[in-house]
């Protein structure tokens, strides 16, 4: 689905009661529907995905088993539409959703709540829009952010390894950057291994098996300008194309982009 909306900044100089994170939510609660790249700055947004109890071992062994894809920052009890580093509610506070069925994507919505069941485990997982404020402090573009686009993503040829019931194909998200910044681009983005970390490739789209990055897999294309190289990093919408190849027969997962976003702050994941 194609997102051209630009992204509204809800920051706290806007006056509003309560933090950044919370606002969201409620925005989110009441239906508003936007890629949250650029919201609340400096708040850690995680992709989502819930799965009936019974496949929670498998998909925290994927997760384990892929760790650039899918670094898991928190993992709920089954039924529990709360998590630690998210105290909203998780069938209504982000701005998007997927259900899957038998590995089908069936529809996308605004909230799951008559959907959810008891025996669900959520699954939060780091997502590389927290690293995107470092970027763009250390002088690094982020084009979707500029065009008021949802990221570019691609699914690639490579196989993550699989675990139990789960198993599928590493997504990317792709960012244009300046030859200039590559350098800069991959330090700073090292310092985030708990939201992807460093990219998994720079360069020509085709060793990933990317045909045209005009046509992505998920979001939207974006311009890349003469001088700037595709840079790309692993995506968490990974465990989405894992549930579309491996056809579980119910998952929740947020839409691609449009993020849970969390209590957590992004100076907490940073290393040195």
């Amino acid at each position: 689905m194609t997102e051209r909306q630009h992204t509204p900044k809800w920051n706290d100089e806007q006056g509003d009661p309560g933090p950044a994170p919370q606002r969201a939510r409620e925005r989110f609660r009441s239906g508003v529907r936007v890629p949250t790249a650029g919201l609340c700055p400096g708040w850690t947004q995680a992709n989502l995905i819930s799965v009936p109890r019974e496949l929670a071992y498998d998909v925290l062994l994927f997760a384990q088993r892929n760790p650039k894809p899918c670094p898991v920052l928190d993992v709920t009890e089954p039924g529990d539409v709360r998590a630690s580093i998210f105290p909203g509610d998780l069938r209504t506070d982000l701005p998007a959703y997927r259900v899957y069925r038998d590995g089908e994507f069936v529809e996308e919505r605004t909230d799951v709540s008559d959907l959810w069941r008891d025996d669900l485990v959520s699954f939060l997982i780091g997502c590389s829009f927290t690293f995107e404020s470092a970027l763009v402090e250390a002088g690094v573009p982020v084009r979707h952010i500029e065009q008021g686009r949802n990221v570019p993503m691609y699914v690639t040829d490579r196989e993550c390894r699989p675990a139990g019931g789960m198993a599928g194909p590493l997504v990317v998200s792709m960012r244009p950057v300046p030859a200039a910044a590559v350098a800069t681009a991959v330090r700073v983005t090292s310092r985030y291994p708990g939201v992807h970390g460093a990219p998994v490739h720079v360069g020509d789209p085709g060793a990933l098996g990317i045909a045209d990055l005009a046509e992505p897999d998920f979001g939207d294309a974006v311009d890349v300008r003469d001088g700037e190289v595709p840079v790309f990093w692993a995506c968490g919408v990974t465990p989405q194309a894992a549930v579309m190849r491996s056809r579980p027969p119910f998952a929740i997962s947020h839409a691609p982009g449009h993020m849970a976003i969390t209590d957590l702050k992004d100076a907490t994941l940073q290393v040195p």
